[in-house]
């Protein structure tokens, strides 16, 4: 996006409505929470291919989300090159080697645990989309000149939240993946200094004999998770 772009203000009529009468509103929001609760976080990934249009659509709707001042300070990278895919599994495994060997600490090996974790990642390769997420740490005008973006962890996470939404919507799942440090994706996927990889998502469809840890499925109650002021 060019600076120029983000100046001045003007203002639009609400380009769409989608309000709806109360009735309706509520059965659409429990229908919705019925419907993300069959979203699950896979391990385990068949080798049916995914076309790369659903994948475009899936990661043009996470464009959607709003961010700082607009500056949608993020960019993804959609990888399906089985040498490429290869690459970072190998170097995620090293890093996951250093993690589990020792650089976690006990506690966090322990908190990992009912989740079923080791540095072996199998779905790196077997997923046939990887999807690289990089926060932009600042933006670049046409001139070369550089600008501050805002509150870039925050829009970041709402746009990845709205991509891993739209492949679940799309029949698809996925996993977010961390490994630590990430550095190594920057060179990888030929992206700048300034921006900065903060997730990896294996995309594709589960495997016949997928399974999901049983913790996973234990979610807080929801009067652990709201407050409400009347």
């Amino acid at each position: 996006m060019l600076k120029e772009d983000l100046d001045g203000y003007r203002p639009l009529s609400l380009p769409d409505r989608v309000q709806m009468p109360e009735e309706q509103a509520l059965a659409a929001a429990r229908s919705f929470r019925d419907y993300m609760t069959k979203r699950h976080s896979v391990r385990d990934y068949a080798p049916r291919p995914v076309p790369e249009e659903i994948i475009v659509e899936a990661i043009a709707a996470a464009g959607t989300a709003p961010s700082g001042a607009n500056h949608q300070p993020w960019h993804f990278v959609a990888i399906s090159d089985p040498a490429m895919k290869a690459r970072i599994r190998a170097a995620a495994e090293e890093e996951e080697r250093a993690f589990y060997g020792g650089g976690a600490g006990d506690r966090w090996l322990a908190a990992l645990e009912p989740i079923g974790t080791s540095a072996e990642k199998p779905h790196l390769t077997d997923a046939p989309w990887l999807i690289v997420v990089f926060a932009q740490r600042h933006g670049v005008a046409e001139d070369g000149t550089t600008f501050k973006h805002y509150y870039v962890p925050e829009s970041v996470g709402i746009a990845t939240g709205i991509l891993i939404t739209a492949l679940h919507h799309a029949g698809l799942v996925c996993l977010t993946h961390t490994p630590n440090p990430m550095k190594f994706l920057t060179g990888f996927c030929n992206r700048p200094g300034h921006e900065k990889p903060v997730m990896i998502l294996p995309v594709g469809y589960p495997a016949d004999h997928a399974t999901v840890p049983a913790a996973a499925k234990i979610k807080k109650p929801l009067d652990e998770i709201m407050s409400v002021f009347r």
